[in-house]
């Protein structure tokens, strides 16, 4: 089992740069990076869409931009996986971040993971003109025409939410046919079908509730020809504790993500030394 780090990258805990260097240093498979454009004041929506949730963190709303944090963290690594976790794409210009992607990938050598979520801020999601109702499609339609601008030549894509005719666009990503995509949070059978139609990967959080769905996507996997061996299964805020990690790798699952404190660099540092012999210990799980 691969471990990774989780962390908010915003301007009050540890400097991108910093906290890329030293999860390489510590031998940490991969690093993924969460994003918010802003939250609105209103704060309408609860936190994770959650009734009850207790106030929404203020690191929520002073998070760095993902892709320019990762390239920078690129540039003074070599062999750390960079991540986005979650990138938030049906509020993004898929033409656009086609190419954050693919230029990401390209400075790294091909280190990229491009880990992607629906979205649970009506609020911040209808301030880019998009609705909750319809971010699912618009996801689905961007993550696939971000597909065909990473390996064609002249791209075109035709749906519903993104149409665009024959057009050139480079850089391609430096990992041939793009990047893996993953896609994070819960899987019922409409989030499965997309899983098995277009993903790499499923990493839901795993810390509350574990692999709950892995039937969905194991039935939309076996619909749409695939074997299951073909999807990496992961797990974010996985728990730092040996016996969740063997229950999860007994489970199939390949990659465990810790979430990291937001707190000073210090802080930080001291949770990644802390957990870093958990690397060695899962190595042949």
């Amino acid at each position: 089992m691969d471990i990774g780090l989780s962390i908010f990258p915003t301007d009050t805990t540890i400097q991108p740069v910093e906290f890329g260097r030293a999860a390489e240093d510590l031998g940490y498979e991969s690093i993924w990076f969460p994003e918010h454009s802003h939250i609105p004041t209103s704060r309408t929506t609860p936190w994770g869409g959650r009734e009850g949730a207790p106030p929404l963190p203020e690191f929520y709303w002073r998070t760095h931009d993902q892709f320019v944090a990762l390239g920078a963290i690129a540039a003074v690594t070599s062999e750390i996986k960079l991540a986005t976790g979650i990138t938030l794409v049906s509020q993004r210009d898929p033409i656009w971040t086609a190419k954050e992607v693919a230029t990401v990938d390209q400075i790294s050598g091909g280190r990229f993971v491009f880990g992607v979520g629906y979205g649970w801020n009506v609020e911040e999601m209808e301030d880019h003109r998009v609705s909750y109702g319809n971010r699912r499609a618009r996801l689905r339609e961007s993550v696939l025409a971000m597909k065909q601008l990473w390996t064609e030549d002249e791209a075109e894509f035709h749906g519903d939410q993104v149409s665009f005719d024959k057009t050139w666009a480079w850089p391609k990503p430096a990992q041939a046919g793009g990047p893996p995509v993953v896609l994070g949070g819960g899987a019922g059978p409409k989030t499965a079908a997309h899983i098995a139609e277009f993903c790499d990967g499923w990493m839901p959080i795993g810390a509350r509730h574990g692999l709950k769905g892995i039937e969905h996507v194991h039935e939309a996997l076996d619909a749409a020809g695939r074997t299951r061996e073909s999807l990496e299964v992961g797990v974010f805020a996985a728990k730092p504790e040996i016996d969740f990690l063997t229950e999860m790798a007994e489970q199939g699952v390949s990659r465990s993500v810790f979430a990291l404190p937001q707190g000073d660099a210090e802080e930080v540092l001291a949770a990644m030394e802390a957990w870093a012999p958990l690397i060695a210990e899962m190595a042949d799980a």
